[in-house]
């Protein structure tokens, strides 16, 4: 199918955009089509089912969407029968409320793909209870009317998806190079905090979030690019994602051996130089992202971006200075940065792309999809999160709709219910966050509905509504304040729409968000999943993940490059969750809080290890040190040994032992390109070093959390 060239203005929209405009399209399209078929009531209904439908369909392929909007319609639909029925019974629909909001939380053990079709029988609620009692014909017509809607969206979505698959491979790699173009910044930002002497807090925050934030744009383009079929397009793209993953790991490995420059004017001058070169790259990232958003290959050459000012020059040290036999290597990764940047600009204009992987391999590093019944199955024990989240929103939805029939206005008693679905999440945090956002969004919904009362024009309201719909859509998983009001904006002309003599009851609106939010925030703390809980897991995990990547760094078996690719990617995602976790528990009571301190100091010895790892892969593939030489094997081999003896956690907690100093790992006489040896040994040793110390740390941390220091990682975990 043909690709839609993306106008001027297009250019800068982001997927997410995108996506929002498709749904509020396919919706529109839905509601025409039923209003011209069935009549006003029709098109309402179909219009809901639609709704239901759209939470699931964002970028992907379109196998996937196929997938997750047929799921997302399937329950939506069944949970919007299962309303209609208990309807006449209210202490039964009460129940059957509570029974949905369970069942549709414990689709989270599949993981967060499952998120917007879990969201979709607790949105039905709100829509089936909106319904007007009088409204004609039975419970059976009017879901079908729900069914046929969702049909009709799901057929919009796969035709939308199929049309718009080359516009969102180019956004997701647009954005996948914009976050890495700030993952240098932040690093540039760091490198001059630390030259001015501050402790750099505020910029390690920004740096690790950064991180997070490229870690999970590179996995959405992974999902997208490699799970396209093979053709040059996408095989340049491929190429393009490859050296923006490589870009990452080379970026991790310029941190190393900064302590050496010391603190003298000449170290300042040469951090400064450091972070310009960085910043420099940045600007390059840049420039492609603006090629790939305006769909163009045509990248203007500007080989000053990508020249890097050499450091020894720069400095002009007098030769017995030790830091001179220390600036190549620094230049060396520095120039690893530039030509990974490099490579980036020549496939946008057109050089041939040349994969390190098959096909076939390049599937292995897709994001899993469909729903195995063992996923649930390890999530069935009282101590699962997934599983305590879902009793949590049961009784919290339950309590809610029994707490709205007793209040002194009674007409729109799912708002409360759908107030207190929205807010209420899986950690304290994630509650925290959204409950400010909806108090703050429904208010500025609500004042917007106030101005729209006043131009009384039903096809206004229509046009409004599926904006609201493509609005909330689009910015559900970016800026929930955004969603938040297109949401309230969304209800009230709805409720508006499907019964115009009711007005817009904004004042309830208002007090139920209120009263809402503050039930999730107390129920947020019924049968709580700390982070404690899960960390003794996260830390094992962590600690399992860098010993599998260390192995296949040293010692590469026949498919080394895609077990060494993989093993990579599990080491990034166990830390990144472990960090998630720490981050997540900075606002839970403190009586409950894990050892921050610990945790902080096992992340960052685990971070300097993978970019010890990264050197070291570097510099085999760099400088092609004979690993059949005996002194390279037996210090590869003996490397392996060590770290992994150092990285497996004791069978007791109280191993405590701090590691030993180990010997001055001076910087060699040569530079790499001239003795690569001496380099790899010393690399090694100071791996090594690390590889301790996140242990000791570990150790640590498992006792404070008074955990068993040799729990295990539970299998299963979605």
């Amino acid at each position: 199918m043909m690709a839609i060239a993306p106008s001027r203005w297009m250019r800068r929209l982001p997927a997410h955009g995108l996506s929002g405009i498709a749904v509020a399209l396919g919706i529109g399209a839905v509601h025409l089509l039923f209003s011209v078929l069935a009549g006003g009531l029709a098109a309402q209904l179909a219009t809901s089912g639609a709704v239901l439908a759209s939470l699931a369909d964002l970028p992907n392929p379109v196998h996937r969407v196929w997938r997750r909007v047929s799921a997302a319609a399937l329950l939506g639909c069944a949970s919007a029968l299962a309303v209609m029925l208990l309807r006449p019974l209210p202490l039964a629909l009460g129940a059957g409320i509570a029974a949905i909001a369970f069942v549709a939380t414990m689709t989270l053990a599949w993981g967060p793909r499952a998120g917007p079709v879990s969201f979709a029988p607790i949105l039905a609620l709100l829509f089936t209870m909106a319904l007007p009692v009088s409204a004609p014909g039975s419970a059976a017509t009017l879901a079908g009317w729900n069914l046929l809607g969702a049909l009709a969206y799901l057929a919009w979505s796969l035709a939308a998806n199929a049309l718009l698959q080359r516009r969102y491979r180019s956004l997701a790699l647009a954005s996948a190079l914009q976050a890495a173009a700030q993952l240098l910044r932040s690093r540039a930002a760091l490198l001059e905090e630390r030259e001015r002497g501050h402790g750099g807090t505020g910029r390690l925050r920004a740096w690790i979030g950064d991180e997070a934030r490229l870690a999970e744009r590179l996995q959405s383009a992974r999902d997208l690019v490699f799970a396209a079929p093979d053709t040059p397009r996408a095989r340049r793209e491929t190429a393009l994602l490859l050296h923006a993953i490589e870009l990452r790991d080379r970026l991790l490995a310029s941190r190393l051996d900064l302590e050496l420059l010391g603190a003298d004017a000449t170290a300042r001058l040469l951090r400064e130089r450091l972070a310009s070169g960085l910043r420099q790259l940045a600007l390059a990232l840049d420039a492609a992202e603006d090629a790939l958003r305006a769909g163009s290959p045509a990248l203007p050459a500007d080989d000053a971006l990508l020249a890097v000012d050499p450091l020894l020059a720069a400095a002009r040290l007098p030769q017995d200075d030790p830091r001179t036999r220390l600036l190549p290597a620094l230049e060396e990764r520095l120039q690893h940065l530039a030509e990974s940047v490099a490579a980036v600009h020549a496939l946008l204009r057109g050089e041939e792309p040349q994969l390190a992987l098959s096909w076939p391999e390049l599937q292995l590093f897709v994001a899993p999809e469909g729903w195995p019944p063992r996923a649930l199955l390890a999530h069935l024990s009282p101590g699962s999160p997934v599983l305590r989240h879902a009793v949590r929103a049961a009784l919290a939805l339950g309590a809610a709709y029994f707490i709205a029939l007793l209040l002194p206005w009674t007409a729109h008693p799912h708002w409360l219910v759908i107030s207190v679905a929205v807010v209420l999440r899986g950690s304290l945090e994630q509650t925290l966050s959204r409950r400010d956002a909806r108090v703050l969004g429904t208010a500025l919904g609500c004042l917007f509905v106030l101005w729209l009362a006043h131009v009384p024009s039903p096809l206004l309201l229509n046009l409004v509504f599926l904006a609201s719909v493509g609005i909330a859509h689009g910015y559900v998983t970016v800026r929930y304040l955004v969603t938040s009001a297109a949401v309230t904006v969304m209800a009230l002309l709805q409720t508006h729409l499907l019964d115009p003599g009711a007005g817009f009851p904004i004042g309830e609106r208002l007090a139920d968000t209120l009263l809402g939010a503050l039930l999730a925030w107390g129920f947020s703390y019924v049968l709580p999943s700390w982070e404690r809980r899960t960390l003794p897991q996260a830390t094992g995990q962590a600690l399992q993940a860098l010993q599998d990547y260390a192995r296949q760094v040293l010692l590469p078996g026949p498919d080394g490059a895609v077990a060494q690719r993989l093993a990579r990617r599990r080491a990034y995602d166990a830390l990144g969750a472990l960090a998630a976790a720490v981050e997540r528990s900075a606002v839970e009571p403190r009586r409950v809080r894990p050892p921050v301190r610990e945790l902080s100091l096992l992340l960052d010895h685990a971070q300097s290890l993978m970019a010890h790892l990264s050197a070291i892969r570097l510099l085999l593939l760099r400088h092609r040190v004979d690993v059949a030489q005996p002194q390279a094997a037996q210090a590869l081999h003996e490397g392996a040994r060590a770290l992994q003896a150092a990285l497996a956690l004791p069978a007791f907690s109280g191993d405590t032992a701090a590691p030993a100093a180990g010997p001055d790992s001076a910087v060699p006489e040569r530079p790499p390109v001239q003795d690569a040896l001496p380099w790899l040994q010393r690399r090694l040793e100071i791996a090594l070093q690390d590889g301790l110390r996140a242990r000791l740390a570990a150790c640590d941390a498992l006792a404070r959390l008074g955990a068993e220091a040799g729990t295990t990682p539970a299998r299963g975990a979605s």
